[in-house]
């Protein structure tokens, strides 16, 4: 049985990881870190830049992450690829020396990402930690100052698809979408709505917006798509809010 530790490293920015964080890297015997493809190379070399930031010393395996089967319906597509990521974490464990594996993962392992999911998929099952770390919430509303809820209201946290779907949760004076790469706040009545936008948060590109929706959603669409091209990737979140 492996010992693995799913560690949280917040938006990129080493300041994230948690000094628990830190210690658990300089801790473990083996990190596996995913190879996203072509233009996406930073994502590797921010995970390589926290390893010498926590001045670790454990072996690196780098592995190759799979593409999703775009053919497929959404929650199947999902599943395969869930599936196709854990042989390939098995195949790297099998490499590891003896001792605790770490992952890094983007954000906190148990807000929107799959890799409890994932490595439930794994056999011999695994003794899994986990420790948190700062999440795009929280990214987003510190880099605008600006409070998660209003006085005893209700937020919804939520995917662009669900948005687009359903539109505003009923009950909701706020909402924070997730996982969005279509800009799904295009498609909602923008009256009474002001969006807080934030790409890349906590990193040297971070990258921000707000204002009523209406009046910020060019500019956002826009500013989007320009730092797409220019990065290669990019990872982004927002918050609505009514009033």
């Amino acid at each position: 049985m492996t010992d693995l530790w799913l560690i949280g490293i917040g938006t990129g920015h080493p300041g994230h990881v948690t000094l628990e964080g830190m210690a658990a890297l300089r801790q473990a015997a083996c990190v596996l870190i995913p190879r996203k493809g072509e233009g996406k190379e930073d994502l590797a070399h921010l995970r390589h830049d926290i390893l010498r930031e926590a001045a670790a010393e454990a072996r690196v395996i780098e592995f190759d992450m799979p593409v999703r089967d775009g053919s497929l319906p959404y929650a199947e597509r999902v599943a395969a690829w869930h599936d196709a990521i854990a042989r390939r974490w098995q195949a790297a464990l099998s490499e590891a020396p003896a001792g605790p594996v770490a992952l890094l993962v983007w954000g906190d392992p148990g807000l929107y990402d799959s890799t409890l999911r994932i490595a439930a998929r794994l056999a011999p099952a695994p003794a899994v930690r986990v420790i948190p770390g700062i999440t795009a919430l929280q990214a987003l509303t510190a880099a605008h100052a600006i409070p998660f809820n209003t006085v005893n209201g209700t937020v919804t946290v939520t995917t662009g698809r669900r948005l687009r779907e359903g539109g505003w949760p009923e009950g909701s004076e706020t909402v924070v979408v997730m996982l969005d790469g279509e800009c799904s706040f295009q498609h909602l009545p923008p009256e009474a709505l002001h969006i807080w936008w934030g790409a890349f948060l906590g990193m040297p590109g971070q990258t921000l917006d707000s204002g009523p929706l209406a009046e910020a959603t060019p500019r956002i669409i826009a500013t989007r798509a320009e730092a797409r091209a220019r990065h290669g990737w990019l990872m982004d979140t927002y918050l609505l809010r009514r009033g």
